[in-house]
């Protein structure tokens, strides 16, 4: 094994470690000491590559972001979807999907987006800044055949459809808790979600209505 193939394959046995901590803790709950007591690994061996507990986090994060952008680059992007709110569907179910596949990186990506150290904002915004192009690409080719109110732009529902993308998750499991528990529940219970978020839950004043 070369030096440059010892050097990989101990720096991807500390991502994993890192991935396993960080993914099963909060930011503020994990320690480099118990990482490498933990997974075995040499205090050395960390601090060679790593000096501190950001970088680690930084590092789980962004390959996260990496490999859920993999996941939704996959996805077809529709010119003009007969169904905005089915296509709609499908974006947010499919970070669903990836998460019941990588449970451990849920934890991270909730941690890193809604819940971020203070000091490394900057730095998390700057590592998803390739996943939030991928979100804005799909949703404004979405969008470009959708029905909006009357008063709505599609430069305000962007941003707002990204938003909820993030907070998804989380309004899931608060809105019907068992939803997590098998797919047919988080299937049922994200469409009735999807429903109150694009069509609310008031009726249109008259000033909306379409003429």
């Amino acid at each position: 094994m070369t030096q440059n193939e010892r050097q990989a394959k101990s720096k991807q046995e500390i991502l994993q470690a890192a991935l396993e901590e960080f993914g099963q803790r909060d930011y503020e709950q994990v320690r480099m000491e118990n990482i490498c007591k933990n997974h075995g690994i040499s205090k050395g061996m960390m601090y060679h590559y790593y000096t501190s507990k950001d970088d680690l986090f930084l590092l789980c994060v962004q390959d996260t972001f990496q490999a859920l952008a993999a996941y939704v680059a996959q996805m077809p992007t529709p010119s003009l979807p007969s169904d905005p709110a089915k296509s709609i569907h499908s974006f947010f179910l499919s970070r669903e999907y990836f998460f019941q596949r990588e449970p451990l990186r849920k934890r991270i990506f909730e941690n890193a987006v809604l819940y971020p150290p203070d000091h490394l904002r900057d730095a998390i915004q700057a590592l998803r800044k390739p996943l939030r192009a991928l979100n804005l690409q799909f949703l404004e080719s979405v969008l470009q055949s959708t029905p909006l109110r009357p008063t709505l732009s599609p430069q305000q529902a962007v941003p707002f459809l990204e938003s909820i993308e993030a907070l998804f998750q989380p309004l899931l499991a608060h809105y019907r808790p068992s939803s997590t528990q098998d797919l047919h529940s988080m299937l049922e219970a994200s469409g009735e979600i999807l429903d109150l978020l694009l069509f609310g839950i008031l009726r249109q004043s008259p000033e909306e209505s379409p003429q």
